[in-house]
This record gives C-alpha cells, sequence and structure tokens, in this order.
C-alpha cells in the first residue's frame, strides 16, 4: 500500500450524486487517499434534479459523505461545500456552519499563499439555470440521455480493446455554441474575480477542468466527477495542479523525474485493489511544469 499524499488544499466539483453517471466509488477512492488541510466542495454534489425524477440513492453516494466525515474525524480536515444549481435546495440553509470544520456557503474567498481565489460553482451567470430554469431541466435530460448512450458505447470499445471516449465531451468541444458558451463563461467569471480584489477564480459547473490565465486573472476549474473524473489540489508551496483519474485502463506506476520533460506523472494509487492512473500538470508561480 503507497504512502498517502498531502496537500494543503483539494477542489471536487460537479459529482452529481444521485445520477446514474456519478462516478461516486471512484471519488471516494480518491480521498482515501490523499488527504488535505481544506477540501472544498465546489457545487452540484448532491443532483437533486435527478432525485426527484428518475435518480436514485445508493449506498455509495452515502459512503462518499462518510469518507468527508471521516476525513473530518482523522485529519481535521476543513470542509466548505458551496452550493450548486444542482443542489439548489440548500439555498433554504445556506449559510451554515455545524462545528469548526464544516460550512456550506454560496462561495468563498481562498488564501493561496499571496494570492486570494474567489471560488464559486459557476451558474451565477448561468443565464438559463438563473432565470429559465424549465430549459435547463431540459438540457439535463439531454445530457443525461448522452451519459446513457455513452455507457453502451464504451461497453462497445472496451470489448474492441478501445480506450474510453467521452461523447458528450466531444460534442461540447466542437459545437461552436457551447465553446463560445463556454469562452463566455470563463471571461465572465475572471471578470467577477476581478470585482472582488482576487487574483483567481475556481468554479466547476460546466464540467471542463482547466487551468490557464485570462486577462492577469488565474482561472480554475475542477472538471467533473461524471466523466472527467478531475481535481484541482494546491501543494504547500502554493504550486496548484490537476489531478485525472484514468477510468478505463488500470497501468503499471512509472516514476518520472522531477528534472523529466515530461508534463505526466503516473503513480500508484493507494488503499485500493486495482492500480489506476492519475495525470498531474503543476502550475506555480513561475508556471512550472513538473
Amino acid at each position: 500500500m503507497g504512502d498517502t499524499t498531502h496537500f494543503r488544499t483539494i477542489i471536487i466539483s460537479d459529482l452529481h450524486l444521485g445520477a446514474g453517471g456519478s462516478k461516486a466509488e471512484e471519488v471516494t477512492n480518491f480521498l482515501k487517499s490523499y488527504s488535505c488541510k481544506k477540501l472544498i466542495l465546489n457545487g452540484d454534489i448532491i443532483d437533486a434534479w435527478q432525485l426527484k425524477k428518475y435518480g436514485v440513492w445508493k449506498r455509495k453516494h452515502t459512503m462518499f459523505f462518510k469518507r468527508v466525515l471521516k476525513m473530518i474525524e482523522e485529519n481535521k480536515t476543513k470542509v466548505i461545500y458551496i452550493r450548486g444549481n444542482h443542489d439548489d435546495f440548500l439555498d433554504q440553509i445556506i449559510p451554515l456552519r455545524l462545528g469548526k470544520h464544516f460550512q456550506i456557503r454560496k462561495d468563498y474567498i481562498l488564501n493561496s499563499g499571496s494570492q486570494r481565489f474567489y471560488i464559486t460553482h459557476g451558474d451565477v451567470f448561468d443565464s438559463i439555470t438563473t432565470h429559465l430554469k424549465w430549459l435547463a431541466y431540459l438540457g439535463d435530460l439531454g445530457y443525461t440521455f448522452l451519459l446513457w448512450v455513452n455507457k453502451f458505447y464504451n461497453k462497445y470499445r472496451e470489448w474492441r480493446g478501445l480506450p474510453y471516449y467521452s461523447l458528450s465531451q466531444r460534442i461540447k468541444q466542437s459545437v461552436k455554441m457551447a465553446v463560445n458558451y463556454m469562452t463566455d463563461f470563463e471571461e465572465k467569471l475572471t471578470e467577477l474575480a476581478r470585482s472582488r480584489s482576487c487574483d483567481g477564480v475556481i468554479c466547476g459547473h460546466i464540467h471542463h477542468p482547466a487551468i490557464r490565465e485570462i486577462d492577469g486573472i488565474t482561472y480554475m476549474n475542477s472538471g467533473d466527477w461524471v466523466e472527467t473524473l478531475s481535481a484541482l489540489v494546491e501543494d504547500f508551496d502554493g504550486n496548484w495542479s490537476l489531478l485525472y483519474y484514468n477510468q478505463s485502463s488500470a497501468v503499471e506506476p512509472k516514476p518520472v523525474s522531477k528534472n523529466s520533460n515530461s508534463n505526466t506523472i503516473i503513480e500508484n494509487f493507494p488503499g485500493v485493489e486495482k492500480q489506476v492512473a492519475f495525470s498531474g500538470l503543476f502550475l506555480g508561480k513561475n508556471q512550472r511544469i513538473l
């Protein structure tokens, strides 16, 4: 069993627990293996929209929250749950603080070294979700259908010995309207961060992990645990990275030197029976790639 890797901050979003496509077991295994001082659940953790209609709450979804509670108990991890549009039922209770280590909020400002990051789920600028909720529900149905098709398509690909392929991610990256929406989304959030006197913004919502600079403001998106299976992590030197869970195959660990020209880190996944791969791109103050 490998050593546990500790981070100052771990940020995950868009788990959609209760929805059929949620990768609850994978994200729970991730939190069993990587501890942190601060865990930020950046919205859409529980998918109330799906649960109201045809979603099902399963034991594996409960196990995720049990793992979070154990992190608080064992490591004194501070947990901040940011409300998302799919868990908008939290509007009735926020802001809420339970003891010293758990709070539910609408947004949050995180100090990272000398920098300040504004953290929001991201639906604040989604006018469709805010003003035309019926249309947002319709879009959610279409996305759920794509995930259903994707599930059977990837079973076929697995039978053929082919890697995992995301239909919905491909559509979002190729359809001009979707690309324009993501670009507009990112630019508006960086403007919001600037208005809050912050150096950067951290969000989720669009299921598109990213770390980039936009007009002098750092934009980071933690992705999701439905398709990309990604997390944002901060080390104790203030460097941020994206970690990806390889959901298509188990691989042998390959050590990568800090002096290597490769920007991929593949390492043992401790605490579970099978080995899986993670890749990380670390960006620090000097934009270092390890």
